[in-house]
């Protein structure tokens, strides 16, 4: 049975891991923390089917109090290095799946990882379809270099643009073996109409009520265009990318970015 506790337990991911992740075979949840709902049983606010475990804001004494194996961060970016430091030290693995980690921050981390010989990850997207339409804008990438990113979130959605659109223009400009052929010649009457750019892929972000967690990449070489697109409409569909890290971070080496190191390893 892998031990596992939650940061971030009453945000709204990290509801959902309560109520879903919990439910896996072999995963169980034992320690669950946020500054919110503290002294409260989970099964207060996350319903029936989250663990019976009580709230605390104490993180490293739940820690040295529970055996735990894996740490999940839904928490705050800002605090994901803090929260980090505090699981590597008592060799538990941390997945970050905060968003919004800083390339520093994830530096840091990575050191931390490295020294410690303890495995973790960072996650920008935990959804298998995310990962897929990722990995298909790699490949297409190699062979239709001028492209565009669109991602599209809630209205609640702290950062801009998305881990995972700003992971996929990394995986795109890695994988490019020419640089973008064209570049508009347009006369700007607002200023950011075109977005920006990230890695020499230009981002937009739509944030709407109404809207989950969306990205299309479009590819254009002359007379045709390749649109690769996946939408999350619940929160549900990063369950299992979820419950796969959990199962598979301890068998990595070192701090990895990305639940394709584990699909296609």
């Amino acid at each position: 049975m892998i031990k596992v506790a939650v940061i971030g337990a009453a945000g709204r991911m990290g509801q959902e891991v309560l109520r879903t992740v919990s439910q896996e075979p072999g995963i169980e949840i034992v320690v669950a923390c946020d500054r919110e709902h503290v002294g409260e049983n989970c099964r207060d606010f996350a319903g029936g089917r989250a663990p019976d475990l009580i709230v605390s804001d104490k993180l490293g004494a739940s820690l040295d109090n529970t055996k735990v194996d894996v740490l999940i961060d839904f928490s705050h970016a800002s605090g994901a290095a803090s929260h980090s430091e505090s699981a590597v030290k008592r060799g538990i693995s941390p997945i970050i799946g905060a968003t919004g980690l800083s390339d520093s921050d994830s530096r840091e981390i990575f050191l931390r990882c490295k020294e410690t010989g303890v495995p973790g990850m960072y996650v920008p997207n935990f959804a298998i379809g995310a990962v897929l339409m990722m990995r298909f804008s790699e490949m297409a990438a190699r062979w239709m270099p001028d492209c565009e990113i669109i991602e599209l979130h809630h209205d609640r959605k702290e950062d801009a643009p998305s881990g995972t659109a700003m992971r996929t223009a990394e995986m795109i400009q890695e994988a490019r073996q020419d640089s973008p052929t064209r570049k508009p010649r347009t006369a700007f009457k607002v200023e950011g109409v075109r977005g920006g750019t990230y890695k020499d892929v230009v981002l937009h972000s739509v944030r709407l009520p109404g809207l989950l967690a969306h990205q299309q990449v479009m590819f254009g070489r002359p007379g045709e265009l390749l649109t690769i697109k996946h939408d999350s409409m619940d929160r549900t569909s990063f369950m299992q990318g979820v419950a796969l890290a959990v199962r598979e971070v301890r068998g990595l080496q070192g701090f990895v970015v990305g639940l394709d190191k584990i699909l296609f390893r």
